[in-house]
């Protein structure tokens, strides 16, 4: 069973119905009983890192995640949801989860580049380590983007795909049982379904 959590600021509904496709047995809840009849839970985001971390505490749902990693069991942050896994954003003074070593920065993209902030739409990401969420996929997979920071991993083991936008960053990082996604898998069609199915089956 794969748990969204549903607390108000992410794409449940979108993420809930990708799911379906693929077959696999979803809730979606902020309720902590609830959430913990399932082994897998997707923490998804859209919005402000310290609009987003309030509202984790706010229903308890910071401590919850935090029984949940403990106990060995998987999770998967989502745009906003990833950049809460880290220790802080650059965006906000609110502390993250700090469930895996990296921080959140803005993009600091050379004015010659000519790219605007934030990166949105389809871009190619490369797979930088083979896990169970990536295994299968195509050496260069296209997801979704809408975002206008990034994570930086003190750690290469922790990056897991990359993308270019005029610099090299990081777009998915992994540890032990917890991953994250800064694109939307929800959003990208048949890659997006590839990567859950992935994660239904293989994680």
């Amino acid at each position: 069973m794969i748990a969204v959590l549903d607390y108000g600021m992410g794409n449940v509904g979108s993420i809930v119905n990708m799911l379906k496709k693929i077959g696999a047995p979803c809730i979606r809840s902020a309720d902590i009983s609830q959430l913990n009849s399932a082994d897998k839970w997707i923490l998804p985001g859209v919005g402000a890192f310290d609009a987003g971390m309030a509202r984790l505490r706010t229903l308890g749902l910071e401590a919850a995640i935090h029984d949940h990693v403990k106990a060995g069991k998987v999770l998967l942050g989502i745009c906003l949801g990833m950049q809460m896994l880290g220790r802080k954003s650059e965006e906000g003074v609110t502390p993250g989860l700090s469930l895996l070593p990296f921080d959140t920065i803005a993009f600091r993209i050379p004015p010659e580049k000519k790219l605007k902030v934030p990166h949105m739409g389809w871009n190619r990401v490369t797979v930088a380590k083979e896990t169970p969420l990536t295994g299968g996929l195509s050496p260069k997979e296209r997801y979704y983007f809408v975002h206008s920071f990034h994570a930086k991993c003190d750690d290469e083991a922790n990056i897991l795909m990359t993308c270019e936008y005029g610099i090299t960053f990081t777009c998915a990082v992994a540890g032990g049982n917890v991953y994250g996604t800064q694109f939307h898998p929800e959003k990208s069609h048949d890659f997006g379904l590839r990567l859950l199915k992935n994660f239904a089956e293989k994680v």
